[in-house]
């Protein structure tokens, strides 16, 4: 076993995580990992919970379809819009601070989210809990992987800590099918008690005079405040764009040139971080090969499982009139699969690797949804959902530790929040142009003015296809990761510019090479959510 502690260099160097060849997870350890792991809980109830409300929110606020998805593309715009900075934030702000303001904002937004009577209000409100988690997300997964060194020791953490993301889906889908019974308001204001629980936690647990806890922020830097405005523009005009594409039309001006306007902040976007000498995200960290495909494959699995989850709770309450209790338990084995995965990830991550496991949870992904588009006008639930739902278990299962492991591997510790959030950001922008995607197809295949069920049904018929070739372009960017395992070292070196080299023992060693040019990836294609592979 493993006996960690963090250690402060004399110069300010970033912490060290030093073992023995005997491990003992201290109390203090196991505290920070709940508190943390309460973060990702608050995420999956959150994620669950408004799912299954959501026919319940359209009949009480009379809300279109087209109107209805921004309850989740709200979220999505404020968390997937700000993650960047928030990931950044942490790692020069402070990793603790700044988890202990979002969550607060959290618990806060959560309360007033459940008490609004308008839809636009409604919205509002998810938009600012988006933002808060996006510093939330990035904050604790870097105090995670600052915390536990990377091995087994690390693989064990996230192990605990994706037991509680599936806790709190399968909580959620749980408490949703039962809150929305007596009221849809009540989803929403659970996660307020959940946050100040875990608010709570990190206050009194997480030591403030930690390195992990600190950041890596030092003298001599600065925060790039332009990069920072202009990329955070540049994600939320994206993210807004998208979902709104199928209300102002794909062709039109205003979606025409509002992609536009977010290549200009792009490209602006890119000048301004390779003039700065402090640059917010520094090119070079997509030199890693595993970082990238891990960004695919959050983009694939994310969006394709909100979306199917979006049409799933359509498909059972609204054309099959089964309800909230009965969809939410519908969903429930998932959560029970990925929990029961989770205690065994560590182990698998050992023994097959992260390329491995995500390769599996492809698989799974994509014979889910291939096995789904059997569904007829009646749900045949044991043999055409259950079986879904298993392997939608599974993929999550194996997929989501592997994915974290994978992206941030090989990452420096003053990098561990950029990596966090590029890789959150992927999450939830894919899930974002996935679910405005597919919501276009339902409503372009007259999805919202047909009667009849087998009408309906067929409407949905193209989203699923949709979906399932989502799932599978994430297979196939899975695949290089097993090719190349037995390069995994080379892979997964650390890249990153002059300006954002670790300090070294001595301060004149600071001196910057005038001859080092910056590291470019091949290609960059983060800002418009289309991250190629080398």
């Amino acid at each position: 076993m493993h006996i960690v502690w963090i250690m402060a260099s004399l110069h300010g160097q970033r912490a060290q995580l030093a073992t023995t060849t005997e491990t003992t997870w201290t109390p203090q350890l196991w505290g920070i990992l709940l508190v943390l792991g309460g973060a990702l809980l608050l995420d999956g109830l959150d994620v669950s919970m408004v799912g299954v409300a959501l026919p319940s929110i359209r009949t009480a606020l009379h809300m279109s379809t087209s109107s209805l998805q921004w309850i989740v593309s709200g979220y999505t715009l404020g968390y997937g819009g700000l993650l960047l900075l928030g990931g950044r934030a942490a790692d020069l702000l402070g990793r603790r601070r700044v988890f202990v303001a979002a969550v607060a904002v959290f618990a806060v937004v959560s309360l007033l989210g459940g008490i609004v009577s308008s839809p636009g209000l409604l919205v509002a409100a998810r938009i600012i809990k988006g933002m808060a988690a996006a510093f939330t997300a990035p904050a604790s997964l870097s105090l995670l992987t600052t915390t536990f060194p990377e091995g087994p020791l690390r693989n064990r953490a996230f192990s605990v800590y994706t037991v509680f993301g599936a806790s709190g889906f399968s909580l959620g889908l749980v408490l949703s099918g039962l809150l929305t019974q007596v009221s849809w308001r009540l989803t929403l204001l659970v996660s307020a008690p959940a946050a100040a629980l875990v608010l709570l936690g990190a206050v009194t647990l997480i030591p403030r005079g930690g390195a992990a806890a600190r950041g890596t922020g030092r003298a001599g830097r600065r925060f790039d405040l332009p990069g920072a405005t202009v990329i955070t523009a540049a994600m939320l005009l994206l993210v807004y764009t998208v979902v709104n594409a199928q209300q102002a039309g794909w062709g039109s001006a205003r979606t025409i040139g509002s992609f536009a306007g977010v290549a200009v902040l792009a490209a602006l976007f890119a000048v301004i971080e390779t003039r700065s000498s402090d640059p917010l995200v520094p090119f070079g960290i997509f030199r890693s090969a595993p970082l990238r495909r891990a960004q695919v494959g959050a983009i694939t699995l994310f969006g394709s499982y909100v979306s199917f989850q979006f049409l799933m709770t359509q498909y059972l309450q609204s054309l099959s009139h089964w309800s909230a209790i009965g969809t939410a338990l519908a969903f429930l084995p998932a959560g029970v699969i990925v929990a029961v995965l989770s205690l065994r990830t560590a182990g698998l991550l050992g023994r097959f690797g992260a390329e491995g496991l995500v390769a599996t949870a492809f698989v799974s992904l994509v014979a889910a949804y291939a096995l789904f588009l059997r569904a007829g006008v009646r749900p045949d639930y044991p043999a055409v959902m259950l079986p879904t739902v298993l392997l939608l278990g599974m993929a999550f299962g194996f997929g989501f530790s592997a994915l974290t492991v994978s992206a941030t591997s090989g990452v420096r510790d003053h990098q561990q929040g950029l990596a966090a959030s590029l890789f959150q950001t992927s999450f939830q922008v894919g899930g974002a142009i996935v679910l405005a995607v597919v919501t276009a197809v339902v409503e372009a295949g007259g999805a919202n003015t047909l009667t009849s069920p087998a009408a309906v049904l067929s409407a949905y018929r193209p989203a699923l296809y949709l979906i399932t070739g989502v799932a599978a372009l994430g297979l196939v960017a899975a695949l290089p990761g097993l090719r190349r395992r037995s390069a995994a070292p080379a892979d997964e070196v650390d890249y990153f510019d002059a300006a954002e080299a670790p300090a070294p023992a001595e301060p004149k060693a600071m001196e910057r090479n005038p001859g080092l040019s910056r590291c470019l990836p091949p290609t960059v294609g983060v800002l418009s959510g289309k991250l190629a592979l080398a």
